[in-house]
This record gives C-alpha cells, structure tokens and sequence, in this order.
C-alpha cells in the first residue's frame, strides 16, 4: 500500500471515530431516546467509516480520498465548534 494511502486512511478514520462519538452523544441527548437507539447509532456510524475506509484504502482514486478526509475535517470541526 502507499504511504499516501495509509496516511489518509488513517486521517479518515480518526476523524470517522471522533463523528460516530459526535453521533452518539446528539443521540444520547435527544429526549425519549433509549440506550438501544445510542448504539444502533454507533453501529451504523462504524459500518459506514469501515466500509469507507476499506474503500479509501483500495479503490478510490487519491483526489477523492483526501477529498473525503477534508470533508470529514470540516464537519468535525463545525459540528464541535457549535455545539
């Protein structure tokens, strides 16, 4: 694997990991929620990073890989900074 390969792979999913946490608080949060409705979140959060990151790692192009880690970026950073 090249190295710009694992560099954003590995960008993408530290910051994958910190959104499914970002997920799962909002859901936490949300009145009438139930703990089943917190990890339904997780884990559907976690399905789609892996199933991205496996993807990044071995068929995306490099522009629409690191495309993917900038957009990832900005949506952490908004949704940390308002909330």
């Amino acid at each position: 694997m090249e190295t710009w390969r694992i560099v954003a792979t590995s960008l993408f999913v530290v910051g994958g990991l910190v959104m499914v946490l970002v997920a799962m608080a909002q859901a936490r949060d949300r009145k009438g929620s139930r703990h089943a409705d917190v990890v339904r979140t997780g884990l559907i959060g976690l399905g789609v990073i892996a199933v991205l990151a496996l993807l990044q790692a071995t068929v995306f192009p490099s522009t629409l890989a690191w495309a993917l880690v900038a957009a990832l970026a900005i949506a952490v950073l908004t949704l940390t900074v308002v909330d």
